[in-house]
């Protein structure tokens, strides 16, 4: 144990404590598993909060990184690569945009930065064309979101440790409770230009809304000139059994759709926004930029990825075997559950709290050979790789079923 206790040690003596990791230390990938400096073996079922969508070292993504890197690396949007273009052109096409709306994409790194775009275009949007009075365009937010970390987003989120001692916050953000459409309605002011809200709130708990909620909130946003955008930052990419999230409800996209995550195949951080040219052409020369943002080597690595997600059917992979894990865990009776949710491959175990906590839950399930995320105090996160098989969700749960046995009540 002397080198895992040593690189430990590393860690705590120079890096900055804001996570508190679980006791294991990886050292490699391949697929749904990973392995520790020791050699043992773990069935992944964090997948880094979805950016593995694709499982550990995919071989596809990892050649079209290695050829792209030998060829350019990351290069200046002061000058055009013969990557962004055709990446721009297949996330488009594969975000179903209708022709007629004109679909534009704007590449970023990390997820809250594509949300902080979304705002700067829905306050442009708001002051430019639906004639907001300057100062004063309004964004509504859910209860219990998460949309990242900068102090602009924390400002708006309702979990006070992501805002302590971080004030003063940026204000314009009234937030409502999610999946209540009747609060939505009366929260739309004339200084409304949008609602931001993600499909499933995943860190906050996995929570999935009323079958038809986003929907009625579309209809809303339309009748009363706000514009619709949906993060899917966690939730896109296949996570839930088809390609977006939004799909299992609306025919038409979102105004703005925030994508991140899996789109760089989990070798290589990529994000987009991508809506209509009347919403992100608002955004001309010099108003808004990245320095590593649409640089050749993350639009490669994404275009391998969407070419992945398509040809291997990994949206529907992960509907089937996630329903057989739903059903599965579900079978599991145990006074220690409360509840257990999911849509495709993102599940969530709502425990008792009088009984247990996702923290010790997940400590167990690491000793049994799994790694999983707490969301929140009570709730075990479950998002293995989508392209886990039915066999390994059979092995995972029968690990889940003797962490629930030794800690029965």
């Amino acid at each position: 144990m002397k080198q895992e206790g040593d690189l430990a040690r590393l860690t705590e003596t120079f890096c900055v404590p804001n996570y508190r990791p679980l006791p294991v230390i990886v050292s490699r990938g391949r697929g749904v598993w990973v392995w520790d400096v020791y050699g043992k073996r773990y069935l992944d079922m964090s997948s880094c909060y979805s950016v593995l969508n694709f499982g550990h070292r995919h071989p596809r993504i990892e050649k079209a990184f290695i050829r792209q890197v030998k060829r350019l690396g990351v290069f200046s949007r002061a000058f055009h690569n013969d990557q962004l273009g055709p990446f721009s052109k297949e996330l488009a096409d594969l975000c179903g945009q209708e022709v007629a709306i004109a679909p534009k994409v704007l590449p970023m790194n990390t997820g809250v930065e594509a949300v902080e775009t979304t705002i700067k275009a829905a306050r442009r949007w708001g002051y430019q064309v639906k004639h907001v009075e300057e100062e004063k365009a309004e964004i509504i937010v859910c209860d219990n979101n998460f949309h990242g970390r900068t102090t602009t987003v924390i400002g708006f989120s309702s979990y006070e440790k992501y805002r302590d001692g971080f004030g003063p916050f940026t204000p314009g953000f009234p937030s409502i409770p999610f999946n209540d459409i009747r609060l939505l309605e009366a929260a739309i002011s004339p200084n409304t230009v949008a609602f931001l809200v993600e499909p499933i709130q995943g860190e906050g708990g996995v929570h999935i809304p009323w079958r038809g909620y986003l929907k009625k909130a579309q209809e809303i946003c339309k009748r009363n000139n706000v514009l619709l955008i949906a993060d899917e930052v966690q939730t896109g990419l296949g996570r839930t059994g088809l390609t977006f999230a939004y799909q299992h409800e609306l025919v038409y996209p979102p105004d703005l759709l925030i994508l991140g995550k899996a789109l760089g195949g989990g070798v290589y951080p990529v994000s987009a926004v991508v809506g209509s040219r009347n919403i992100l052409g608002l955004l001309g020369p010099g108003s808004h930029g990245s320095t590593f943002g649409g640089n050749p080597l993350a639009c490669a690595v994404a275009r391998e990825a969407i070419r992945v997600l398509v040809d291997e059917k990994l949206s529907e992979n992960a509907w089937q075997v996630g329903y057989y894990f739903l059903q599965r865990l579900k079978e599991l009776e145990n006074p220690s559950i409360k509840e257990v949710r999911g849509r495709g491959l993102m599940v969530g175990i709502e425990l008792r709290k009088e009984v247990d906590t996702a923290r010790s839950f997940c400590e167990r399930l690491l000793n049994e050979g799994i790694l999983a995320n707490e969301s929140r105090d009570c709730v075990v996160r479950l998002t293995p790789p989508l392209t886990i098989t039915k066999k390994e969700i059979d092995w995972a749960v029968e690990r889940i079923k003797r962490v629930l046995k030794d800690n029965a009540v």
